[in-house]
């Protein structure tokens, strides 16, 4: 009997205050954006890698978020919402380039945003790629015991992309052989990726 491919399924991660994983790689920002009021203005840009966080923080703040600001090509939108601000209703821009690398060209919002707090999300360190490997195996509903958190989070690359790859992987790989997520298992994985690449 062949063997039916796993089906590619959506999941919802969680995205509550109890669920952002926390660690040195991303404390000042996430406690920079949960108290606005201390900011010198009712601004400020978020920085950070794709899968960083930056949507889940963004989530959980209390005003007004323009998400990919460096993606806009049109600047006015960014200049007229900067402009809008206000303590009762301060902005946040999320980002992955730090906004001199914006793709807009208005001199104006060029230099607003140089005067714009900003913070940053940095590459996962070793507690957080821990907790947001567990995270995103619990996003899929799936048990996955503390050993093969420990086995992955020396072997894998340091990011996110990676975390979300290996995750989606190992679910994949269980799912077809019918199989717990386990060492042994995470083993046969990074193992048959690293031929592929040799």
């Amino acid at each position: 009997m062949a063997e039916q491919p796993a089906l590619p399924l959506a999941y919802d991660a969680r995205r509550d205050a109890a669920s952002f994983c926390r660690s040195d790689s991303n404390r000042v920002a996430a406690d920079w954006l949960a108290a606005p009021a201390r900011w010198p203005m009712p601004r400020c840009v978020l920085v950070g890698p794709p899968a960083s966080g930056k949507s889940h923080l963004a989530g959980l703040f209390a005003g007004t978020v323009i998400d990919d600001a460096d993606t806009a090509t049109d600047g006015e939108p960014l200049f007229h919402a900067w402009n809008a601000a206000t303590p009762e209703n301060p902005l946040l821009f999320t980002a992955r380039r730090a906004p001199r690398f914006w793709a807009h060209s208005l001199p104006d919002l060029a230099s607003r945003l140089a005067a714009t707090p900003l913070v940053r999300l940095e590459e996962p360190d070793d507690p957080l790629l821990a907790g947001v490997l567990a995270k995103r195996f619990g996003d899929r509903g799936l048990r996955v015991g503390p050993d093969v958190i420990a086995w992955l989070v020396t072997r894998i690359e340091r990011s996110f992309a990676a975390i979300d790859r290996v995750v989606a992987d190992l679910d994949a790989l269980a799912l077809a052989e019918r199989r717990d997520i386990t060492v042994p298992l995470a083993r046969e994985l990074l193992d048959g990726q690293l031929r592929l690449e040799i």
